[in-house]
C-alpha cells in the first residue's frame, strides 16, 4: 500500500514537471512568436517609412508632386543675390501625363512661389500643335527676372523652329550656347545655357569657356551627362533635366531606365560630377515612353542662392 502510494506521488511529480516543461517551452514559444512578429512589423514600418521619403508626392497643386528646395552657398554668390530664388522646371512633355488642367496648375504654383527668376530645361512638348499654348501659358509665371531657357533632345528632333519662334514672341530667352548676364544693383550672376548637348562634335565646347572664374555661373542642359562628357570650366553650379528621375524607380536601388549612361549616379536630386562640380536634376514634370510615374515625383525645383562667409 504504502508502496502504490509512493508511486502515484512520483507519478503526479513527474506530471507536474512535464506539465512546467510543457508551460515554459510555451511561454518561450509565446515570447519567440512575438518578437517575430514585432521584429516583422518593425521592418515592414521602416520600409514603409523609406517608401514613403522615396515616393512622397504631397502638393496642392495637381500635376506637381513636390516643391524640391535647396539652399546653395557659395563664395562667389554676389552680396545682392544672397537669398536670390531660381525656380527650375523641365521634361513637361505637353501634353502626356502633364494635362492643360496640370499646365495651369504649374503656372498658379510658380505665382504663389514668387521666384527671382525661372528657368527651363527643355523636352516641352508631344507635338508641334501645343507648342504655343504651352510657352504662351509659362509667360505668364512673371518672374521680376524673367525667363532662360534651353532646350532637349525631344525640341531638337521635332518643332525646332516653332519652339524658338514661340519663346522669342512670349519673352523667353533661348540660351543655345549663349551666357545671359543677371543684374541685381551693382552685381550680377552668369546663366550659361548650353545647345543640343547630345552633339558634342557641334557643341562639345562649353559656353562656360569664354566667361572669368571670379563669375558666379549657373550652367543651365538638359542632361546631366553634359558635365562628365565635357569640361565646363567657370561653371560653379550646374542644373540638369532629361532623366525623369528613372520615371519609375523603387528607393533608386532598381530602376529600369536612367536616361544617363552614368546610371543612376546622376539620377536625381542633388549630385556631384566626377570633378565635384555640384549638379541638381530635377525629375521634371511630364513623362515619356508610358504615361507612368513610381517613386519619381513629378517636381519643382526652387534654388535659393547664399553667398558663404
Amino acid at each position: 500500500m504504502i508502496v502504490l502510494l509512493y508511486l502515484d506521488l512520483y507519478n503526479l511529480q513527474c506530471k507536474v514537471r512535464a506539465g512546467l516543461k510543457v508551460t515554459q517551452y510555451l511561454f518561450v514559444g509565446i515570447r519567440k512568436l512575438c518578437y517575430f512578429c514585432f521584429m516583422r512589423n518593425g521592418i515592414i514600418l521602416l520600409l514603409s517609412a523609406l517608401l514613403f521619403a522615396s515616393c512622397a508626392s504631397l502638393s496642392r497643386y495637381p500635376g506637381v508632386g513636390r516643391t524640391k528646395r535647396y539652399t546653395f552657398e557659395h563664395a562667389q554668390v554676389p552680396e545682392t543675390f544672397d537669398g536670390f530664388r531660381i525656380a527650375f522646371i523641365s521634361d513637361t512633355h505637353y501634353p502626356s501625363k502633364f494635362k492643360r488642367k496640370h499646365l495651369h496648375s504649374l503656372v498658379r504654383a510658380l505665382r504663389d512661389l514668387r521666384p527671382d527668376l525661372l528657368l527651363l530645361g527643355g523636352d516641352y512638348h508631344e507635338g508641334c500643335e501645343y507648342v504655343e499654348e504651352l510657352f504662351a501659358e509659362l509667360a505668364e509665371a512673371t518672374p521680376p527676372y524673367g525667363i532662360d531657357a534651353v532646350l532637349g533632345n525631344h525640341d531638337y528632333a521635332r518643332c525646332t523652329d516653332e519652339v524658338r519662334t514661340a519663346m522669342k514672341h512670349h519673352g523667353i530667352r533661348l540660351l543655345e550656347h549663349r551666357n545671359d548676364t543677371i543684374r541685381k544693383g551693382e552685381n550680377f550672376i552668369i546663366v550659361s545655357g548650353v545647345r543640343n548637348p547630345f552633339d558634342l562634335k557641334t557643341n562639345g565646347i562649353s559656353p562656360t569657356t569664354e566667361l572669368q572664374e571670379d563669375d558666379f555661373v549657373i550652367l543651365l542642359v538638359h542632361t546631366p551627362d553634359y558635365v562628365e562628357d565635357v569640361p565646363v570650366p567657370h561653371t560653379d553650379l550646374a542644373l540638369a533635366g532629361h532623366t525623369h528621375g528613372g520615371q519609375v524607380s523603387f528607393l533608386r536601388l532598381w530602376t529600369p531606365r536612367t536616361g544617363s549612361k552614368y546610371g543612376t549616379r546622376l539620377l536625381s536630386g542633388r549630385r556631384a560630377s566626377s570633378h565635384g562640380l555640384p549638379v541638381i536634376i530635377t525629375n521634371g514634370l511630364g513623362t515619356s515612353h508610358v504615361p507612368l510615374r513610381i517613386c519619381a515625383p513629378s517636381e519643382i525645383v526652387v534654388v535659393t542662392l547664399k553667398k558663404a562667409p
